[in-house]
């Protein structure tokens, strides 16, 4: 997939995930489409281990189903930032 559809595929899929996830996320634009783009990742990626029982790196495309696989992760990767990122004061 060539570099545009994976910007508009992270954009589309972290605002989708940021609309969705309750709470506040920063971050702009930028982060928004960064975000959507390591969703499209652990998407892919977490689709293929359930599909075949194995590992391997894979990113969903720029379709209905890819969209879908790509907020999921996203939002997966909001919840681990937020986990990793907390401040206890």
């Amino acid at each position: 997939m060539n570099i545009l559809a994976w910007i508009v595929l992270g954009l589309i899929a972290g605002a989708i995930a940021k609309a969705i996830y309750p709470g506040h996320q920063g971050g702009g634009i930028l982060g928004t489409i960064v975000l959507g783009i390591i969703g499209a990742f652990v998407g892919g990626s977490l689709g293929v281990f359930f599909a075949t029982g194995r590992f391997a790196l894979a990113a969903s495309s720029l379709s209905i189903p890819g969209i879908l696989v790509a907020v999921l992760g996203a939002i997966v990767a909001i919840f681990l930032w937020n986990a990793l990122s907390r401040r206890t004061v």
